[in-house]
């Protein structure tokens, strides 16, 4: 009977009924003893009031009453009112205020009064008069109201009592952030000297966080700091995220101990092999008052960090102000609005005949263009779509090579929303539409190392379904094998441990362990696969040894009926592409040209850059990029060999862009925006 009369209560509230008088609490339920049920028990009256519809706020307010509270054995189980914020239905929707908080003798009937903003979806308010596991004590109540306010006010007692407090802690701040600029006037630093670490930290647990935790006064008139020190980070295994990491840890508090905009982390996710010097500089809001510093293992699996001759001094603010301007102008520069599709300017589907490609009409289709990076690391799609219309629309390019991988497009990467894949698949939709209306193709990159697993059978399945004989998609079905042999290639069979070093130095080492130790399925089950969906799309197919290599598909031996030949079946399709990848280390340019002699060579990753970079690959086995480029793009010119460059992208060397404004690096950027829009370069030698 109460939950039915409850229930009725609030459906005529909720269409704006008011109870007569302004008080919403329900009569003969506003004057009432809380009964002791017992020392640190919880004893209280439980009263849900409703509010008319559009209610902004409530006023609270009666006289309590008690005697003899002995507080429990936390300092907060005393005597109070306790408040949560509830649907129709009694079901809670947010916390609320805490009225009271009485002890003691008492004795005497107290006015209480407190104003209340009502949260959204919040359509009534439980009252909860309560003796909170006290020990002993009394508590009453008479007069129990609670107002509505159509326009959510603040009571002129609380207003006044409230901004008394924020004057008297913002005095308190400005002293304590005057003492803190002297200090670094005085001694050049916030932290002070250490002669001990600055930070121990040792992991015992995998996946638990370590952390130490330093918090500083804001010096007065600051608006930027430098925070500088030495580590060593030893023995560090990540955890089961990439971010589970070590890593330094930067907060800025407001005055109410909020946190404010807060600077990025410093992390690594390797030894530093031995000591190392890092720095970081940061503008500091204005509303900030202290700085924090946390240090930490983030959920390792395991690892040790030692900080030492730990600074933290003021900078100037002006490179940051500049920085951050950029960075904005970066991202307003990046969006590119999206396009119905134009399929009257859709590029023709090309397929395979002998050694090249070619439209329905016979015209032959070379492919040229860039490599839009980034996708197969974070699935955004935002930088990526902007390369893709500057590569073809200021670069002349006719080809995009779009490098993803299958947990993105699942949406089960770690760094996926929790979408399935949507969002991803609709990047790479817009980048597919937007490149098609130019009259440009798309190469999906399958960018995965080592050898074709079962979970690319599933993606295969999945992409080609979703782009089934598009005009403007080819399929590159898998980025780099390497460390297998040209059966397992093929046809599939057991991975095992690399034998030897090889260019994967930049995978992590969890990405290495992945890559062996598993049963393949070869390059045959992903041709299969896109073939299952009955899409015609030509697909295209790496080689061993990093795709640099296909002299198991033709070769002089070969020819000579002295070797095995592992070319691929194709079942019903357009054709089938070999790829092959090189760079300014690579040698032995005369082995594709057999290959070339009888199929279409897709060359989806070239590039160079100056040698001392990507250390990976000995000083010394590298070309310098300026004899590099033209030659090779001379020896492309002459056997008309479908390429796109590596890599359209200011960080993923080699780079052909020196920043996102798409500046061409000198060394290879500039060469290949010449190629691509119809300069002719001489091969003066082969390599």
């Amino acid at each position: 009977m109460r939950t039915k009369t409850i229930l009725a209560l609030a459906g005529l509230l909720a269409l704006g009924f008011a109870v007569q008088g302004g008080n919403l609490v329900p009569e003969g339920k506003r004057d009432f003893d809380v009964p002791f049920k017992g020392a640190g028990q919880m004893s209280l009256v439980y009263t849900p009031v409703f509010f008319p519809k559009g209610t902004a706020g409530v006023v609270v307010s009666g006289e309590a009453k008690w005697s003899d509270v002995v507080r429990g054995d936390k300092s907060w189980f005393d005597a109070r009112i306790m408040t949560d914020f509830i649907d129709s239905k009694c079901k809670k929707v947010n916390g609320g205020p805490v009225i009271g908080g009485w002890h003691g003798k008492g004795g005497e009937w107290r006015v209480f009064r407190k104003s209340v903003k009502v949260p959204e979806g919040a359509e009534g308010i439980a009252l909860m008069p309560c003796l909170f596991n006290v020990k002993s004590g009394a508590l009453a109540i008479r007069g129990l109201s609670v107002e509505a306010q159509e326009k959510y006010e603040e009571l002129p007692e609380e207003k006044a009592k409230r901004e008394a407090e924020e004057a008297k802690r913002t005095a308190n701040w400005e002293k304590r952030k005057n003492k803190a600029k002297e200090r670094l006037e005085r001694d050049g630093t916030l932290i002070p000297a250490q002669d001990e670490p600055y930070a121990k930290l040792v992991s015992k647990e995998p996946g638990k966080l370590v952390n130490a935790y330093k918090e500083y006064d804001v010096p007065a008139g600051v608006e930027a700091l430098k925070f500088s020190w030495k580590w060593e980070v030893k023995n560090l295994k990540t955890g089961a995220k990439p971010w589970f990491d070590a890593r330094v840890l930067f907060k800025f508090k407001d005055a109410s101990g909020k946190e404010v905009k807060n600077p990025g982390p410093v992390y690594t996710q390797r030894n530093t092999q031995g000591w190392q010097d890092r720095e970081t500089s940061f503008l500091v809001p204005p509303e900030a008052v202290t700085f924090v510093v946390m240090p930490c293992l983030f959920q390792v699996n395991s690892g040790e960090m030692e900080m030492k001759d730990v600074s933290c001094v003021a900078t100037s603010a002006e490179p940051l102000h500049r920085a951050a301007a950029e960075r904005e102008r970066q991202i307003k520069a990046r969006f590119v609005p999206d396009e119905p599709e134009n399929r009257a300017k859709w590029p023709k589907m090309v397929k395979v005949e002998g050694n090249r490609l070619v439209d329905p009409d016979g015209n032959e289709v070379w492919l040229q263009g860039v490599n839009a990076g980034g996708m197969e690391t974070i699935p955004n799609g935002a930088q990526e779509t902007k390369s893709t219309v500057v590569a073809i629309d200021e670069w002349k390019s006719n080809c995009i090579r779009l490098p993803i991988n299958e947990a993105h497009w699942f949406g089960t990467g770690v760094y996926s929303p929790d979408d399935g894949g949507k969002a991803f698949r609709d990047a790479c939709d817009k980048i597919v539409r937007l490149a098609a209306n130019r009259g440009a193709y798309v190469v999906i990159d399958l960018h995965r190392f080592r050898a074709p697993k079962a979970e690319h059978v599933a993606f295969w399945k999945d992409c080609a379904a979703h782009y089934k004989d598009h005009p403007a998609v080819l399929f590159d079905l898998f980025n780099e094998p390497h460390g297998i042999s040209w059966e397992v290639w093929r046809n599939g069979g057991w991975v095992g441990e690399a034998g030897k070093v090889d260019e994967s130095a930049f995978l992590t080492a969890e990405e290495k362990k992945k890559n062996q130790g598993f049963e393949s399925v070869g390059m045959q089950a992903l041709v299969d696969a896109v073939r299952s969906t009955g899409a015609k799309n030509v697909v295209i197919a790496g080689g061993l040894y990093w795709a640099n290599d296909l002299t198991g598909i033709e070769s002089e031996a070969i020819e000579k009926g002295e070797a095995k030949s592992y070319r691929l079946d194709e079942k019903g399709g357009n054709g089938i592409m070999y790829a092959w990848h090189t760079y300014h280390w690579h040698k032995g340019w005369a082995r594709i040209l057999p290959v070339a002699a009888k199929h279409p060579i897709f060359l989806g990753e070239v590039g160079a850059a100056p040698r001392e970079e990507m250390t990976f690959i000995p000083f010394e086995q590298k070309e310098d990029p300026y004899t590099f480029a033209p030659d090779m793009l001379g020896f492309i010119q002459k056997h008309r060999i479908n390429w796109t460059g590596w890599c359209f992208h200011p960080k993923a060397g080699p780079c052909m862009i020196r920043s996102w404004d798409y500046d061409p690096t000198p060394y290879w950027g500039e060469f290949a925006r010449r190629a691509l829009s119809g300069e002719k370069f001489e091969m003066k030698r082969m390599r």
